[in-house]
């Protein structure tokens, strides 16, 4: 209990002041190297062994604080017993990210994994006293290898690392072997980051032949993470550009060219061990991560070509003078690393293709959260697949290799024949039976024709998905598609008795009623009545003035009386001017 009240006070004096931070705890910390011994009492009163599970504590932590995403300015403020180490270990890791572009803060860096190493010391001492077991112990000892080994590596002392880290992977094997499977896995995963740490040691020691492991430990874990990353890829590179000053020439399909251009040599040196290290992939991710690092290596080559070929205006035309159809040396390197790089995208599209025709195939049950596969998907691949082939058939410089264009026509024939059939599960999928039934004939027809034209290809098309097992399994879908398309027929047979149209009623008269009506898909679909009949509409109204037979009009005959007396002599008095 003393040792664990200590802990916030030397913790918070370090997270306070970074890397001054720890003169303040020093003082704590001595006292606390000191109260073990002084508290003799408090150990009768405790059990007779503590243990401290020292690994498994540690793992979990980086998983759960940071580092499963590289942050390690999150994880170094745990305040733990175990975490004074790991916190400074962390803080140095931090730095070391920063140092890349800040070349200052590796001095600072330098003083933490020092700090570390200080913590795991002071932790071992304190697993030496008898309340602790010889399990912990242990632990506690392969623990400060590991930091020691880190911090001699970082100063470049091989001799002193690889002790060092031979001591951890030491303990770490014995205590692997000793215990269960589930606590052996985190043992064995330590000794397998530390494994590429003591080749590269022994390498700098003097060990020629421990580039070769490191290189394949490289690429069959699809790169390698953490402190020695970036030295290993340095090492990589220096060493294939050594070997690539002897490479002069490469020769593809019958013809020499020379290679100039260093960042090409790198490439093509390292192509057999890029291809050997993807066949030996155990998990697809690996094999994926591999076959982009690649690709992207492939791609840099390419472009360093092309602008090695842009200077020349003459070179443009791609042909050599007084050679008609015979491209430049440049221009059929350039072509050959065009196949590598369409080649290498077409054994990944297959790759990604087979894992797919499992899950589509046997339809495996696939998470709520993912959507599964669909013959869509392998639709996709098979297409960008023939896209890269019909690019080799178009690369300058082999358009007289009739081989070449033979054994390309073949492979696409192959790959047509998985394009059809996965266009015919489609169709299946969906229960349009003559559709697909046409397509698997089609099928059987491109397989037939690999089979006549790959006598003399057989080699080159050993690595190409079998064609044989895609003739059994169309053959068994038909007859699995023929079965199906009788029992749907049956089925739609039933339905349409039980709901079809008894009488001739157009569509506008049976609204409310549900009936199967082919002719409604028709060209005489029976809509509406049409003409229509006649039918009975009320005329415009006549209106009749009835009110006039009632109204009595008044009397006008004395205005029609004094009308005619004054009318004649009016007129004559009109004429002699005697008007009153």
């Amino acid at each position: 209990m003393a040792a664990e009240k200590q802990v916030p006070a030397g913790g918070g004096g370090s997270s306070s002041g970074g890397s001054g931070g720890g003169r303040g705890a020093g003082g704590e910390e001595n006292k606390e190297n000191e109260r073990p011994s002084a508290g003799s009492k408090a150990n009768k009163e405790f059990g007779d062994s503590l243990s401290l599970e020292i690994l498994q504590i540690i793992k979990e932590s980086q998983q759960q604080h940071g580092l499963r995403h590289g942050d390690f300015q999150r994880y170094r403020y745990l305040l733990l017993v175990l975490m004074d180490a790991e916190r400074a270990w962390s803080y140095a890791m931090q730095l070391k990210q920063e140092a890349n572009t800040e070349p200052r803060k590796r001095f600072h860096l330098l003083s933490r994994l020092r700090k570390a190493v200080k913590h795991a010391e002071e932790l071992e001492r304190l697993c030496e006293s008898n309340r602790v077991d010889a399990k912990t112990k242990l632990e506690a000892q392969a623990y400060t290898a590991y930091l020691s080994g880190m911090l001699r590596f970082e100063h470049q002392e091989w001799k002193a690392a690889i002790e060092a880290f031979n001591k951890c992977k030491t303990i770490y094997e014995k205590l692997a072997s000793a215990f269960t499977e589930e606590q052996a896995v985190l043992y064995n995963q330590r000794v397998e980051e530390i494994s590429p740490n003591i080749r590269y040691c022994a390498y700098n020691i003097g060990d020629q032949s421990a580039i070769n492991e490191l290189m394949q430990m490289r690429l069959r874990s699809g790169g390698t993470e953490g402190l020695l990353a970036e030295k290993l890829e340095a090492l990589i590179t220096q060493t294939r550009a050594k070997q690539a000053a002897t490479m002069s020439e490469v020769e593809w399909r019958g013809r020499t060219v020379p290679v100039k251009i260093d960042k090409v040599r790198i490439f093509l040196l390292g192509l057999a061990d890029n291809e050997s290290a993807i066949a030996q992939a155990e998990s697809e991710e690996t094999k994926e991560r591999l076959f982009e690092s690649m690709l992207s290596e492939c791609r840099d080559a390419i472009q360093a070509v092309r602008e090695e070929l842009k200077p020349d205006q003459k070179q443009r035309d791609y042909i050599l003078e007084g050679e008609s159809g015979k491209v430049s040396n440049l221009q059929y390197l350039h072509s050959y690393l065009t196949y590598i790089k369409l080649s290498t995208a077409i054994k990944r599209n297959e790759n990604m293709a087979k894992g797919l025709q499992k899950a589509v195939l046997q339809q495996q049950p696939e998470d709520d959260s993912k959507r599964s596969p669909r013959p869509q998907d392998l639709i996709r691949l098979y297409d960008i697949i023939l896209q890269n082939l019909v690019e080799l058939l178009q690369l300058p410089g082999l358009e007289e290799d009739r081989a070449f264009q033979k054994e390309i026509g073949l492979k696409t024939l192959v790959y047509k024949a998985y394009r059809c059939f996965f266009i015919a599960q489609s169709y299946v999928l969906v229960k349009k039976w003559s559709e697909a039934l046409v397509l698997y004939d089609r099928v059987l027809k491109y397989a037939d024709e690999v089979n006549s034209d790959a006598g003399a290809f057989k080699n080159s098309l050993k690595d190409l998905p079998d064609v044989q097992q895609l003739i059994t399994q169309v053959r068994s879908e038909k007859c699995s598609l023929q079965a199906a398309a009788i029992l749907d027929t049956n089925d739609s047979h039933q339905t349409e008795t039980s709901f079809q149209v008894k009488d001739n009623k157009p569509l506008v008269e049976r609204f409310e009623t549900f009936c199967l009506d082919p002719s409604l898909v028709t060209k005489q679909a029976n809509l509406v009545h049409f003409p229509p009949g006649f039918q009975p509409i009320p005329c415009k109204p006549l209106f009749f003035d009835l009110a006039l037979n009632h109204v009595a009009f008044p009397p006008l005959e004395d205005k029609l009386e004094q009308k005619t007396k004054s009318g004649f002599t009016g007129y004559i008095k009109g004429i002699f001017g005697f008007r009153s």
